[in-house]
């Protein structure tokens, strides 16, 4: 299975790591495309009137200048050489719930995958402090949670939500 990895937080963020751990628990076929730097409250912007310059760090590893919607729609149509059978967006570093999800790139990276008819699942980790979140939390559940949300399936036209909350791992 190919997944295909983004966020809003940016390439270098916490919760990027989180979520390819998650996917490489999944997949040895792991692709990374996020923005350059933090696109939180992006929603589903695209970059129109500027050029999207991509940068590698290893293979099948980029930052795009642009959104988490950009990232996803420069993964599928020029970076890979196929199609993901998975997009996972996050895990970001705060819940996405109520209205926060109409603005979220997190649920925006989902949320174009979706688009692309590739199954789409948005992470966001739930934290009382920004710099204290378990991120130990999401990598000892979401694997399984992942597991379980594909053999179950949902429909091609769905993004689902997923929030972890804050709470070490046995807790949950």
């Amino acid at each position: 299975m190919r997944i295909l990895c983004t966020n809003d937080d940016g390439i270098h963020a916490r919760g990027l790591e989180s979520l390819v751990a998650i996917a490489r628990a999944l997949s040895d076929d792991v692709w990374v495309v996020a923005p350059h730097e933090e696109q939180s409250g992006a929603a589903r912007a695209l970059t129109l009137a500027n050029p999207i310059r991509v940068r590698e760090y290893d293979p099948r590893r980029y930052s795009v200048s642009g959104t988490p919607s950009d990232a996803v729609m420069m993964a599928v149509h020029k970076l890979m050489d196929r199609r993901p059978d998975l997009v996972l967006s996050g895990v970001n570093n705060g819940q996405n719930l109520a209205e926060d999800v109409t603005v979220s790139g997190t649920i925006a990276g989902a949320f174009q995958g979706m688009s692309l008819g590739i199954p789409s699942i948005a992470l966001s980790l739930a934290r009382f402090q920004r710099d204290k979140a378990r991120w130990a939390t999401p990598e000892a559940h979401g694997p399984e949670i992942v597991r379980r949300l594909l053999k179950s399936g949902w429909p091609s036209n769905v993004v689902i939500n997923v929030n972890f909350p804050d709470r070490d791992p046995a807790d949950v």
